[in-house]
């Protein structure tokens, strides 16, 4: 990084800290002030249209500054961590060494790092690859600490556990938690194990953040998810927002629960609870149990991308679209590009819905692993279609995840029924082929060209 690059990445972080301060002392007065102290701490060319969007958010008091205004309802201590590890931390200074290092070593450094601490679930959820795996495979905290230690100096502060049920390994999350203090820790968690005890130690440790896995109404989640399980999740709900704890939702869409999931009042629900953000993510047909059925039509997923980004412009939640939002991210993020995932049995996998690797971190360093076959695969061939509503490279360019594996030599990491690529890739092939033509239709009509229909010809 460049003297200038690296004085411009402290200068924002230190406005930004300035700012979170101001606010502190008084938010709902100090907010509509707030972008003034900024313009003066920083050059005025530099995101100039990400702080005139912020600008009119608090002008307006839309739904965007009603968020902010509930981020400052929480606990105080909790709130300060998250800003500082997540916004300076994580986003700001990390993104900067994650940069610098990209470049000198000439690799995808990762944003954020998601975790299995185990392999364990107390549910068997329709669909779901890891109610397969068993509770065989654990990673110690040991191995554990030395990731996040590693991720640290390659200017990664994100962490996010996965599974398996992440919480069955309370204890040594908590730990990790506490000793790196600097970073944030979100749990993707079915909610079934936050109880009083839990959220006193969320109050303690100050920087975890559980989203929890919710997939409609009571029938719709139930369905997939098992008898009494909503009740579950909206008595953790009302825990954590009983406590002033963030949170959010975690939100797989189906052929079968779109609809639910995408109405105004499933999102009125989740808001009245309580919650911050919801991410969406795609039902992904992985694992020798895939329920294809499952797999939304092209028809259901364009409703999911119209519903999602109207209630953007209304709602007082972040919503994030893990297929449909790549056009704000240039593409697929795995394979280290923004994330990576490393399995309960220390396998380091490119994407969690991707399971091949050529290496496993208690062989190698983290560095390495970005290094690998699989990963320079990735970043070498990172966007995978300029048609950013096409971004995967197994759900909608199978032909690129049979390559990559193929030219690498990657093996499955599936624990249970090691899966071939051919095998995965034949399962998603007649789905890309009957997304294409929507995909690339919508991908001209919200002005953008992927040189790959008519429309975006005669652009």
């Amino acid at each position: 990084m460049s003297i200038a690059e690296k004085a411009k990445s402290a200068a924002i972080s230190a406005a930004v800290t300035q700012a979170l301060a101001y606010l502190e002392k008084d938010p709902e007065t100090n907010i509509p002030k707030v972008m003034n102290l900024v313009d003066k701490l920083v050059p005025e060319d530099w995101y100039v249209a990400q702080r005139q969007a912020f600008r009119k958010s608090i002008e307006e008091k839309n739904h965007w500054y009603d968020l902010i205004m509930k981020v400052y309802a929480l606990d105080p201590g909790v709130r300060k961590a998250f800003f500082r590890n997540f916004i300076v931390n994580a986003s700001l200074q990390g993104s900067a060494t994650q940069e610098e290092v990209a470049r000198k070593e000439n690799c995808n450094v990762p944003w954020a790092i998601l975790l299995d601490p185990t392999s364990a679930c107390n549910m068997h959820c329709t669909g779901c690859w890891a109610a397969e795996y068993g509770n065989r495979l654990n990673l110690t905290f040991e191995e554990l600490d030395s990731i996040v230690t590693q991720g640290k100096e390659l200017g990664t502060y994100m962490y996010i556990f996965t599974g398996g049920e992440p919480l069955v390994r309370k204890a040594d999350i908590l730990k990790l938690c506490e000793k790196h203090s600097d970073c944030e820790f979100l749990s993707f968690t079915n909610g079934t194990l936050i109880d009083e005890d839990f959220c006193q130690e969320m109050l303690r440790v100050k920087n975890f953040v559980p989203a929890i896995s919710l997939e409609g109404f009571s029938d719709a989640n139930d369905g997939r998810r098992g008898s009494g399980d909503f009740e579950k999740v909206m008595h953790a709900m009302k825990l954590l927002k009983d406590h002033k704890l963030p949170f959010g939702i975690s939100t797989c869409y189906t052929s079968q629960n779109y609809a639910d999931v995408s109405s105004e009042k499933f999102y009125d629900m989740i808001i009245e609870a309580g919650a911050l953000f919801i991410w969406f993510f795609h039902y992904m047909p992985v694992g020798s149990g895939a329920a294809t059925e499952l797999l939304p039509t092209p028809e259901q997923r364009t409703e999911m991308y119209r519903r999602i980004r109207a209630f953007r412009g209304s709602k007082p939640i972040f919503a994030m679209d893990f297929q449909n939002d790549a056009e704000y991210v240039g593409g697929c993020i795995a394979g280290g590009r923004r994330y990576l995932h490393i399995n309960a049995r220390g396998d380091v996998e490119p994407c969690v819905f991707i399971h091949y690797s050529n290496v496993n971190i208690r062989d190698c360093s983290l560095l390495d692993a970005l290094k690998s076959p699989i990963f320079m695969a990735y970043h070498d061939g990172q966007p995978f279609n300029k048609n950013m509503l096409r971004p995967c490279p197994m759900l909608e360019n199978p032909e690129k995840l049979r390559a990559m594996v193929k030219a690498t030599g990657a093996k499955s990491t599936d624990y249970e029924s090691p899966e071939a690529a051919d095998t995965l890739c034949d399962r998603t092939t007649p789905y890309a082929e009957n997304w294409k033509a929507t995909a690339d239709r919508l991908w001209a009509e919200s002005g953008h060209d992927c040189g790959a229909c008519a429309g975006c010809a005669k652009e």
